[in-house]
């Protein structure tokens, strides 16, 4: 009998290779994801991995769950990207049991950053709505923001304080080690905290993909610093999350590619931290 349960360790084998199969990346490509899902924080009670149908001792369907715990102002905020939901054709028919245990835990902000086109009437059924429309290219450097900005990597043993909180510290030391590029803009005596993805997936045209900031008009504000430091970096170009034009950089919007969220405002185009891309790599 099929049978729907969170997955365990002795299912990563073959786990990995029902999504090697599914989605055309290899299996190293699998097996450092669930790697770094062994290593993440998870919130107390909450899956570590996800959910699998299991056909007896195969495994045939699975959907990858990454729930972390994002405080916001001093409370808990529970959110949980879903990623990478696949079932074996001769057990398609189960789909919807996977599809529906994966959304069942209460008071929790889903999202989906990589949703197939198939996928969203299913989603859109299951009470999710977009959070973003399309994305942005952008070339931050050539901004005409004005500000004397100083942008730098964030280091170990960087402080709290009333401009940068310890979660928010927490969050950039995080994704640096996922391979991100952390930065503080300390701009009138201010601290501003940026996260980007860096995706060298094509090497003439680097591309680094916002993964966190407060507000995309601190972005707008501190782009041309931003943008100087990421060239150096050998990043010209930028891509973030978006529902039209965003004026005030120079950029072009890129509609057809909506990210869902379900339950709470918390996940929103400028803060998809601890999402699949970023921890999974590109």
């Amino acid at each position: 009998m099929v049978a729907c349960r969170e997955i365990r360790a002795e299912d990563v084998d073959g786990v990995v290779d029902l999504l090697a199969r599914g989605f055309g990346r290899g299996r190293d490509y699998w097996a450092r994801a669930l790697q770094r899902m062994t290593s993440h924080r998870v919130p107390p009670g909450f899956p570590r991995y996800g959910h699998v149908l299991a056909d007896g001792a195969s495994v045939v369907g699975v959907v990858l769950l990454i729930f972390t715990d994002v405080p916001r102002n001093g409370v808990s905020d529970i959110r949980c990207n879903i990623s990478s939901w696949y079932v074996d054709p001769a057990f398609r028919s189960f789909a919807a049991i996977l599809a529906k245990r994966a959304i069942r835990i209460p008071n929790v902000t889903y999202f989906n950053v990589s949703p197939a086109p198939h996928t969203w009437p299913i989603l859109e059924r299951q009470g999710f709505e977009p959070f973003a429309a399309g994305r942005i290219i952008a070339l931050p450097a050539l901004s005409r923001s004005r500000t004397d900005a100083r942008v730098e990597v964030v280091a170990p043993g960087i402080s709290p304080g009333l401009d940068l909180d310890q979660s928010e510290i927490d969050l950039m030391v995080d994704h640096l080690g996922y391979g991100c590029l952390s930065l503080i803009c300390e701009d009138g005596g201010r601290r501003f905290p940026f996260v980007f993805g860096l995706d060298r997936r094509n090497a003439w045209l680097p591309v680094a993909h916002l993964v966190y900031c407060r507000s995309i008009n601190d972005l707008i504000r501190l782009a041309k610093p931003i943008g100087r430091c990421l060239l150096g970096r050998g990043y010209p170009l930028m891509k973030f999350h978006a529902d039209g034009p965003t004026p005030g950089i120079p950029s072009r919007y890129f509609g057809g590619k909506p990210k869902f969220r379900k339950g709470g405002e918390s996940i929103w185009p400028g803060d998809v931290a601890y999402s699949e891309q970023v921890m999974f790599g590109y």
